[in-house]
Formats: C-alpha cells, sequence, structure tokens
C-alpha cells in the first residue's frame, strides 16, 4: 500500500484538541502553502484561499463564532452545549479557514459562459480537494483536525477582524492541534456500494 494511501486512512477528524503543537508554527504554514500550490482546480483557476490563523487570531475567530452563535440560538440549554463545543475549537493551537475568490470563479464564468453554472461547484471541489489535502498532510504531521462550517453565519465578522477581501467567500473552519484523545470508532458504508468496477 502506498504512502499516500495510508496517509488517508489515519486521517480522521480529531476534536479534542491540545493549544500545542509538535510542529513549529512555521512549518505548518510552509506544509500548508507546498499543499496549495499543488492541490488541483478547474480550468487551473486556482481560486482557493486559505488564511491560517494562530495566538489570539485563532481565538478571535471562535469568540465570533460564539457571539455569532449567540444571535441564533434562543434556547440557554441548548447555547450552553454550544460553548461547550466552541470551547474545544477554541483549545486547539491553531485554526485553517479556507475560502473561494469569487473574483476567479465569477471571471471564468463570463468568459466561459457554456459552463458558467459549473464554475461555483468546481470552485468547491477544489476548495474541498485543498482541505482534504492540508488535513491528510498535518496528520501525517502528527496533529490533529476537524472541519467546521459556521459559514455564512460569521462571514462579514471574519472578513472584518481579518482585513480580508470582500470577494473572498468562506467555506469552512479547520482547528488543529495535537492531538489529546483517539478518534472515535468511525462507521463506513461497505465499499462494494460505494464502488462498482465494469469490465474487468
Amino acid at each position: 500500500m502506498s504512502d499516500f494511501v495510508n496517509a488517508l486512512e489515519s486521517r480522521r477528524s480529531r476534536y479534542a484538541l491540545a493549544g500545542t503543537s509538535k510542529l513549529a508554527d512555521r512549518e505548518i504554514v510552509d506544509l500548508v502553502e507546498r499543499v496549495a500550490v499543488q492541490v488541483p482546480s478547474a480550468f487551473n483557476s486556482q481560486s482557493q484561499r486559505a488564511v491560517v490563523l494562530f495566538g489570539q487570531a485563532h481565538h478571535h475567530l471562535w469568540s465570533i463564532v460564539l457571539a455569532s452563535l449567540r444571535k441564533v440560538v434562543s434556547d440557554d440549554e441548548a447555547f450552553r452545549r454550544t460553548v461547550e463545543k466552541i470551547a474545544g475549537f477554541d483549545a486547539a493551537h491553531g485554526t485553517v479557514l479556507y475560502f473561494d475568490d469569487t473574483a476567479v470563479t465569477d471571471d471564468l464564468a463570463a468568459r466561459f459562459p457554456t459552463y458558467a453554472d459549473n464554475f461555483p461547484v468546481w470552485a468547491e471541489q477544489a476548495n474541498g480537494m485543498l482541505q482534504l489535502a492540508v488535513w491528510t498532510a498535518l496528520s501525517e504531521a502528527g496533529l490533529g483536525a476537524n472541519v467546521q462550517h459556521y459559514n455564512p453565519l460569521i462571514d462579514e465578522a471574519v472578513r472584518e477582524e481579518f482585513a480580508l477581501p470582500r470577494q473572498w467567500r468562506l467555506i469552512a473552519q479547520m482547528p488543529f492541534g495535537d492531538v489529546v484523545e483517539p478518534a472515535g470508532e468511525k462507521t463506513v458504508v461497505p465499499v462494494g456500494e460505494r464502488v462498482r468496477v465494469v469490465g474487468l
């Protein structure tokens, strides 16, 4: 079995994360940058964007998430559980934010109108590939991570807090750090229901 497939098999959602990292922050940034350059995209559009947050920037993000959720979660008991959940993400060492640069995606749609409806879909696919590649690379380096989706609830506040371009559309948030607890059991649909072979 190849090292790549082994790395994919070891990648899991890790929710119990520490505020420490066995990789130096600069090493994490280098890893994200190397992966971002290599991940493919339709028409080589390269519209994927990533922002790596450390320290107070990381904590500010999860404060934004909590404040945004407080506005929409009215039940006190439900919000108490929400506070506990967000505290787990805030306890991590950092967060990677994933965006699509819609200026790139919209420009391609304008230049290739036959495929206009497909470009936002392809942009999501390319972003998903970036997320998986970074996630797997972090896992291979011994760090844990998980993927969250508090967008679009937090989009405007995140853009303002981190002075990001308006055309960057937030897609996902990935807290990461040293692993505190192993991942739980993973249930899988039988592979025979997911992969069909024709002509073998």
